[in-house]
Formats: structure tokens, sequence, C-alpha cells
């Protein structure tokens, strides 16, 4: 395919995307519709919806209107293409600009900060004010993609000798500074899925902020290790990669958890699965660890629909869902144990001020670290704190 033919089926993509179908749903239907074209052509559309999705608002803004062509169009000037030399209406290319398409464009530095960094209007005092100084440079990092992290099972294996297998794949990367078991992708990230390192379990998909929340908590040899809104499990593989007594997984959704057993194997690590009812049974533990669910917005680079799906309504569940995750869970904590709370938000709301509201409720619990990380920092938005019983108060 042609790259002009190339945006012409993400214009198609996007429009079905503005119409009300998932992004995922809306490329899969494509792809399957469009078997002439490969792995490159499928990958450069990909590319293409997804910036579009994450800079909605500006390329919008830019092309004259929120739709396929319109975003296309902001696309285009955005990156400083002539966008005469892509809608040619040649072969499969787009149709050439109408007049008022090309009235309508516009200048991305002419825009307030809500249009130019993609910001919906009823989150921008929010973002201002958590991020203060930060905000418009956290903001513009949030219009760019996301890098690539692994997680090296350092258990298992070094970083410079994942480095060097990943080199015989012909997948460039090196170590990043969040986290000493972190590593960067810097070239061909999309051949990780068929590489031998994930394979095999030397190394798992993890952001690296993630992994700095992960290892900012002291484990000891024999601690009990609760990850409590397990997911996918990542995080619990973390922390079974430290020397420890015992890591278990739960989840609200179990189904979030059916693959963890076979990563942990994979890992060479052993995780137990608890349903509700076990996870209070096997209570206490050293450590319960709570990711809990929240805006994303730390990780809208990675799942930008959500940015624009989410809605005040929605927030408020969440900070409500966060907190009677924290009242449910502390009880299970050891008298010298640790509750770790943890998002993927920017959002003071979801993050240090959730835990001054506990602190509040609870006097004779303390908080002893507390840490927020930015796209600045190189990974994506994350906040983690740990909160523990002051001593003599049980």
């Amino acid at each position: 395919m042609t790259p002009p033919a190339r945006l012409a089926a993400a214009i198609e993509i996007l429009d079905a995307y503005l119409a009300g179908s998932a992004a995922e749903k809306a490329l899969t239907g494509w792809a399957r519709r469009s078997r002439f074209a490969g792995s490159k052509d499928r990958a450069a559309i990909r590319d293409i919806v997804f910036v579009c999705i994450r800079c909605r608002r500006s390329f919008a803004a830019m092309g004259g209107g929120e739709s396929g062509r319109g975003l296309a169009l902001g696309y285009l000037c955005d990156a400083g293409l002539d966008p005469a030399d892509w809608f040619t209406g040649d072969g499969h290319a787009p149709g050439t600009l109408t007049a008022g398409e090309k009235a309508a464009i516009g200048d991305l530095e002419e825009m307030p900060d809500e249009v130019r960094l993609d910001v919906p209007n009823w989150l921008l005092d929010d973002l201002k004010a958590s991020l203060g100084d930060d905000f418009g440079a956290v903001m513009t990092q949030m219009r760019a993609r996301a890098s690539v992290f692994l997680r090296v099972n350092s258990a298992r294996v070094s970083i410079a000798s994942v480095i060097s297998k990943l080199e015989a794949e012909d997948i460039a990367a090196e170590p990043h500074p969040l986290a000493k078991t972190a590593i960067l992708v810097t070239r061909n990230a999309r051949k990780l899925r068929q590489s031998s390192v994930i394979e095999s379990g030397l190394a798992e998909f993890q952001d690296a902020a993630s992994q700095a929340v992960c290892a900012s908590l002291v484990v000891a040899p024999e601690a009990r290790i609760l990850d409590y809104c397990a997911g996918g499990g990542g995080k619990a593989l973390a922390l079974a990669d430290r020397p420890h007594g015992a890591v278990f997984a739960h989840d609200a959704d179990p189904a979030r958890m059916r693959d963890l057993p076979i990563r942990a194997a994979r890992a060479e690590v052993e995780i137990e699965v608890l349903g509700p009812e076990a996870v209070i049974a096997n209570a206490p533990y050293d450590i319960v660890f709570c990711d809990v669910p929240c805006s994303g917005s730390g990780a809208w680079r990675r799942a930008p629909d959500g940015k624009w799906r989410l809605s005040r309504e929605m927030l408020d569940d969440l900070l409500r869902e966060q907190s009677d995750i924290l009242e449910g869970t502390y009880p299970m904590v050891a008298p010298d144990g640790v509750l770790a709370y943890a998002t993927c938000s920017l959002l003071d709301v979801e993050n240090s001020k959730q835990i001054e509201a506990f602190l509040a409720r609870h006097p004779d619990w303390i908080c002893t670290f507390s840490q927020r990380f930015t796209p600045l920092d190189g990974g994506d938005g994350f906040f983690c704190a740990h909160l523990t019983r002051k001593p003599g108060t049980l």
C-alpha cells in the first residue's frame, strides 16, 4: 500500500471509531476486510489511528472537524506534511480536499491549552492543579507514543544477558534508570511478541514507572504479599521475582487473571490465585498491594480512548471504589505490615487526596512513603504510597 492509501484506510477506521466502535474492533474489522494489506501496512495504519485518537482534539481543530478526514488532515499538519500530496484522489488515496477543508486548516500554536494539549475541558483545571508547573510539558508528552519497556526477571538472568539476546534477534534495548530491572526497547519493538526472551519468561512487558512502584516496596525474605487488584498480574510477577515468603493474587474480576498461572509458570515463580473468601481467610499479609481502578490518566498514551470516554460521573464512581478498596483491605494487613496504594493516574484527587482522606479516617495509620511519576520521568504516570500503623497502636 502507498502512504496515501494507508491514510485512506486510517480515515475509514477513524470514522468507525467516531461512530462508536472500539478502536481495536474497528482495526480488526478493517484488517479482515482487507486481506491485501501486509503486516507493515497494518502496523503503519494502526500507528496513524492511535496518534489521531491521542491527539483527537487538536487534530480535529487543525483539520477543520471531528471526522476521519478531519483527524487525518490534522495529523498531516501536525507532522509538517503537505496535505495536497496525500489527498490526491489518485488510486486508493483520499479524495482531494474541498475548498472548505482547505479554509478550515488551523494553526496549533494559536489554540487554547485544552485544545493544543488535547485535554477534555472538564479536566483542565484538575490537571493544572495536580501537575503545577509541569502541566504543559507533561501533557505535551502525553500526545506522543509511549515507549516500550521490559522487566527483566532478575532472579533468572541479568539485564546485560537479556539485551544481548534481544540484539541477536535484531531488537535493540538499553537499561533505564527508573528501575534496576527496566530496559527500554529502542528498535524493532514489534518483534518482541515472537522473541525467545518473552516466550521463555526471561522478561515481561511492564512500564518502567510501574516497575519503580513495585521496587519501592521493601520485601523481607519471609514476607507474605497480596496483590489485591492483580488484573493481568504484572505487579504480582514483579514482586514474586524478589526473595519472599509467598505471593497471592486477587481481583474482583477473576477473568482478568486467567493468563497469570501461565505467565507465572513461564517466569518460574509461584503465585497463588485467591477468590473473595480465600483472600480474607489467608490474611494477614505483610504487604497488601492495591493498584486500584483509576482514571488511567497516566497511561493515556497507551489507552488514549480512555481520555475521551472518561466523565466526571465515572471519575466520582472511581473515587468511591478506591476509598472502598482501602477500607476493605487495611484490616488484612499484618500488625507491622504495609498497605501499598497505587494508581496510574496524574490526578491528585485519586492520589494524595485519597491518602489524606484515609489518614483522616484512621489516625492510627501513617504514610511512610509517597511518590509520583510522570512521563517526564520516562515512563507512564503513576502514584504510590505506603501506609502502616503507628507503632504501639494495635
